[in-house]
């Protein structure tokens, strides 16, 4: 065993420890000379680029104040939001947190919730010579003819019916009453369910938006070796029983009509921190419009007109309160697309009495007045002025534990970036957030409300191409960023949708008069129409044109900015916006 103590080594003179002191001191005086120098340069030319930023979008005429956006008190008494309960239902915020098990508003009681059957189908030999006499009709597969015959039928069986806003099904008739077809099918050999599928009518005239090919409402089932089964998917609804399940909710409805006559909807709140403020609570307000709408559907499909209308005026005049009447401040961009949404809903439900022909007059003339006053475009534009605003003042006065947990970096870079990153940095956002969003806003609205598909779609690839590459100055504006394209073409969509009805209102009004449909919708005015709406994408008149039956065919060159004679695309992005009533 070696008993050898390990080497000792000197102990370092007093010399050499303060040498070596001195050099350390040197080194952080140094470091924190330079980290003095590199906050004091990047905050100076961050609030630099700021300032000019600001100077020059302000001499264009742009607010870029939040202040300017903070909307004055009003009178209780005048204030939606103060009516009994609207702040409780329409509002989302920390104050009205729905106790766990309370019924909330606006919700349907709870039944029992069927699908209903439409047809038995059994395939037969091509060369069967013995009749069924069971069934209802006997029908080749091969014979193109049969298709029209087997729409007949199953129009006959179903009669009028229309697509509800919670993706259900309404009928005119009790569901009970609906006999199912029992039909013979003659084929060579047993076609699939796609295939079956494909047989029966892709749209039923009763139900243009109900095709028997979208499973999110029917389904075609093998019942056998040899047999079939068509159904329409839960939930169905008689519209008489849809009334009554819906009737109990009815005095809610009332207090909300009373707190849409008052002039202002302003939610009270601490408006300081945008990111803070109270929002519309998404949810409350599409089941109220969701349920209203279907019950202006059922109406409908009831032959009662004017109760239709009293329940879809409603819809239309909620769309106002999220304008935040009458100054439209501050309009979000989440109350802004919320309104497009239940403008979507609104112009569905005038679809409908135009397809079942059951708008009268006094209703048509009152639908025009209302969807006259329906501007999407001009809000979602403002709205986002004020986002960029709001962003603005966030990066400025939050701090920086609050702007972490708000906007929640995923990346340690832009974790460790927002924790330590000078305020220069900030500035440096603002200033580029604010500059990419403008060329966005140069592309919207205008004089003439136009939508420019290319310069936008052109915005939103050069964004992704500059803020998908990390850099201190674009990270922060990377993450407050939303979809804008996304938000433009629904936008763009919803309001060509809103122009086609007023359109097509007037069409009806015109059928009345004169027994047919106009020839081109110059026909219309002044009589019927004070001006014609315009394509939204390029400014020029709607496209029309009368179909062989007495139908027309009204369409919008769509985000493709390409006349493609009114035949839809399979996305957004592609064909003809189409409005056709047969």
């Amino acid at each position: 065993m070696n008993k050898n103590p390990p080497p000792s080594f000197p102990a370092p003179s007093d010399s050499a420890r303060w040498r070596i002191a001195r050099r350390l001191l040197v080194a952080l005086a140094a470091l924190a000379t330079f980290l003095a120098v590199f906050y004091t340069v990047e905050n100076w030319r961050g609030k630099r680029a700021w300032d000019n930023c600001r100077r020059q979008l302000e001499a264009k005429g742009e607010v870029l104040d939040w202040n300017a956006y903070i909307p004055a008190p009003v009178p209780d008494d005048q204030n939606f939001y103060k009516a009994p309960h609207m702040r409780e239902w329409f509002v989302r915020d920390s104050f009205f947190i729905q106790p766990a098990g309370a019924p909330g508003p606006f919700v349907v009681a709870p039944g029992k919730e069927t699908g209903l059957l439409l047809a038995e189908v059994r395939v037969a030999p091509a060369n069967a010579t013995v009749a069924d006499e069971s069934a209802d009709a006997t029908l080749r597969f091969d014979d193109p003819s049969a298709r029209e015959e087997a729409a007949k039928l199953l129009r006959e069986t179903l009669g009028p019916c229309a697509i509800g806003g919670r993706q259900c099904v309404l009928i005119g008739k009790p569901v009970d009453q609906v006999k199912p077809l029992r039909l013979v099918l003659l084929a060579h050999t047993v076609p699939t369910a796609g295939e079956l599928a494909e047989f029966f009518p892709g749209n039923p005239v009763n139900c243009l938006a109900l095709a028997y090919t979208d499973t999110r409402y029917v389904q075609i089932q093998p019942a056998g070796s040899n047999a079939f089964r068509l159904s329409l998917k839960a939930p169905v609804y008689g519209a008489a029983d849809y009334l009554a399940r819906t009737d109990p909710l009815m005095a809610d409805f009332d207090l909300l009509r009373r707190a849409c006559e008052r002039p202002y909807a302003r939610i009270d709140c601490d408006y300081q921190q945008p990111f803070a403020i109270s929002l519309p609570n998404f949810v409350t307000i599409r089941n109220a419009a969701q349920i209203l709408s279907q019950r202006a559907q059922s109406c409908l499909l009831l032959g009662q007109p004017e109760a239709a209308w009293h329940q879809l005026e409603l819809v239309g005049d909620f769309c106002q309160i999220l304008q935040a009447k009458p100054a439209g401040k501050p309009l979000t961009l989440v109350g802004a697309m919320i309104r497009v949404a239940v403008a979507g809903l609104y112009v569905d439900i005038v679809e409908d009495g135009l397809r079942l022909h059951a708008w009268r007059e006094p209703e048509l003339a009152a639908l025009d007045r209302q969807l006259e006053s329906i501007d999407l475009v001009a809000p979602v534009v403002q709205a986002f002025r004020e986002e960029r605003a709001a962003t603005s003042r966030a990066f400025d006065s939050t701090k920086r534990g609050e702007l972490v947990k708000l906007l929640n970096p995923s990346g340690r870079r832009s974790r460790l970036a927002l924790s330590l990153m000078p305020r220069g940095w900030f500035y440096q956002n603002m200033a580029q957030g604010a500059e990419t969003e403008q060329k966005l806003l140069d592309s919207l609205g205008g004089t003439n409300s136009l939508i420019r598909p290319g310069p936008t779609s052109d915005y939103f690839r050069l964004t992704q191409a500059k803020l998908g590459r990390w850099s201190p100055y674009t990270f922060l504006v990377a993450m407050a960023t939303p979809n804008f394209l996304r938000a433009v073409q629904t936008v763009a969509r919803n309001q060509t949708l809103v122009n086609q009805a007023r359109l097509a209102c007037g069409f009806e009004r015109y059928r009345f008069v004169q027994g047919r449909y106009p020839e081109q919708p110059d026909a219309l005015v002044p009589r019927f129409l004070a001006r014609l709406p315009h394509d939204l994408i390029n400014g020029q008149p709607m496209n029309y044109r009368l179909l062989d039956g007495g139908g027309y065919l009204l369409y919008s060159v769509g985000w493709d900015e390409k006349d493609d004679g009114g035949v839809p695309g399979k996305s957004r992005e592609e064909g003809d916006w189409v409005w056709q009533m047969r």
